[in-house]
């Protein structure tokens, strides 16, 4: 497409869009049209029909173009960004090593670069909504925020509610910080989770959620209130629940029951839980997921760099159970995501059982865009082309080699799809990025800045690393 057409996407709207063909939940349908206006498809239909409809508009020809939903990413950890390569290699639970440390080390300029690096990311990667599971770096969330707002990506932004020392264990000396009221106990924790919930009340691209970092890290009390909380107001809490052997085990010890059935037994379970990972899973969990309401954060590539297990997610989608795709901050490219969720499945389950399908493709592509707006708790905002719902799309070259002879879209998407496809991505019905760059703010500058301080931040975070960088390692391997 050319400059002209940018500059046409790129105006004030009302626009009446004009693909080779609109991906809608049942499928592609050619000779599909829409209408965006005020940030939301006004229209999804026939070609001719809304042209009839809406006179006034000249319609934007987007030859060789398909026009789909934007991906969501239903769990991530935005300002974690400075450290990524840091896990590479690195055996699981590396949150007290790594992570807790690395965001304790970030100052309020820091911890907006990172955040909004990683939005930067995502965006290229046709995320237009990420699912920030909150941040232990000791500034406002509202750092956070503003970093996902100047990106131009929709978040729902998590308010860690942890209030024991667990989770801030990473390293001697290393205590938890950022959490709500850290330090305070209950009461102050609760306070500030209101206040949270409350603060993005009509923002347009934020969305208030509250977040324990894992179930030992709240009491029980705390975790029912912020849970209920959570349920009156029409917001998720985000806990990371089984996800590592040594969770479980620590949850046995503890409470006589593994995570999920904890938090079962405590009242927590429901729709507006969203169980990150979810990796160990025992078939009564499944049920207990399934009867409850409860939605999965299903995080493939988090499993296969650091994981124990992968999430039977094949059995998720059988059993009715609600889930997304998420990133863990792994990368941010939401057709590899989707292609990962695919493999990890036919490895781990379609191998053994001889099952050649695995998902049919729409499976994995659905919950990365519909399933994963639902599980973050935006069905009615956001994941689906549809009349009504935000206008959070992508525009995606169909005539490259990888696309141009598909027999079928959405098995092709997951299989060959690529970031690099992208042309145009769409938030609120603005174009926020063309050809992989932002179309309002300098991203070149971003990550040259981001350079500079995410090497001051690793340089003064008490980060643990067991294994050595692969240069290290491949050094000591052909040593004499």
């Amino acid at each position: 497409m050319n400059q002209l057409t940018r500059e046409l996407l790129d105006g004030p709207g009302p626009l009446l869009l004009v693909p080779d063909a609109v991906l809608l939940p049942e499928g592609p349908a050619d000779g599909f049209a829409v209408v965006v206006a005020d940030g939301s498809f006004q229209a999804v239909g026939p070609v001719e029909e809304l042209r009839r409809t809406h006179p006034h508009l000249d319609g934007v020809q987007l030859a060789g173009q398909l026009l789909m939903p934007g991906f969501v990413d239903a769990h991530h950890h935005l300002t974690q960004s400075f450290g990524s390569a840091l896990a590479f290699g690195e055996p699981s639970e590396i949150f007290r090593r790594v992570w807790v440390p690395l965001e304790g080390a970030l100052d309020e300029e820091s911890a907006y670069t990172a955040a909004k690096l990683a939005a930067l990311e995502a965006l290229r990667g046709g995320f237009t909504t990420v699912a920030d599971a909150g941040t232990r770096a000791a500034v406002d969330v509202d750092v956070v925020a503003c970093a996902a707002r100047d990106a131009g990506i929709r978040c729902v932004l998590g308010l860690v509610c942890d209030d024991t020392s667990l989770a801030g264990a990473s390293a001697p000396g290393v205590a938890a910080t950022g959490a709500a009221g850290a330090g305070d106990g209950g009461a102050s924790v609760l306070a500030d989770a209101e206040k949270h919930l409350a603060r993005y009340d009509g923002d347009p691209l934020v969305h208030s959620s509250l977040a324990v970092s894992i179930p030992e890290a709240a009491t029980s009390a705390t975790l029912r209130s912020v849970a209920r909380l959570a349920a009156e107001a029409g917001a998720t809490v985000q806990i990371h629940v089984n996800e590592h052997l040594a969770a479980v085990e620590r949850s046995l010890l503890r409470h006589g029951m593994r995570p999920l059935e904890h938090l079962h037994h405590i009242g927590v379970l429901g729709s507006h839980l969203l169980a990150a990972h979810a990796t160990l899973l025992t078939p009564r969990e499944l049920s207990l997921l399934a009867d409850t309401g409860a939605a999965v954060s299903y995080n493939p590539v988090a499993s296969a760099w650091k994981g124990n297990a992968v999430a039977p997610a094949v059995t998720m989608a059988e059993r009715g159970i609600r889930f997304g795709l998420g990133t863990d901050g792994t990368r941010g490219d939401g057709f590899r995501l989707a292609e990962a969720a695919e493999f990890a499945q036919r490895i781990t389950y379609g191998l053994a059982t001889g099952d050649s399908s695995c998902g049919a493709g729409w499976t994995w592509l659905e919950a990365a865009t519909r399933g994963g707006a639902d599980a973050v708790g935006l069905r009615a905002r956001t994941g689906a082309i549809a009349a009504g719902l935000a206008a959070d799309f992508l525009v995606v070259d169909v005539t490259n080699p990888e696309l141009a002879l598909s027999w079928d879209v959405p098995w092709e998407l997951v299989r060959r799809g690529n970031r690099d496809q992208i042309t145009a991505v769409f938030v609120a019905g603005r174009m926020r990025l063309w050809r992989g760059m932002p179309t309002s703010w300098d991203g070149p500058g971003l990550v040259r800045r981001a350079v500079e301080l995410a090497r001051a931040a690793v340089e003064r975070a008490p980060i643990t690393r067991v294994h050595p960088t692969s240069t290290a390692a491949r050094v000591r391997s052909t040593a004499p």
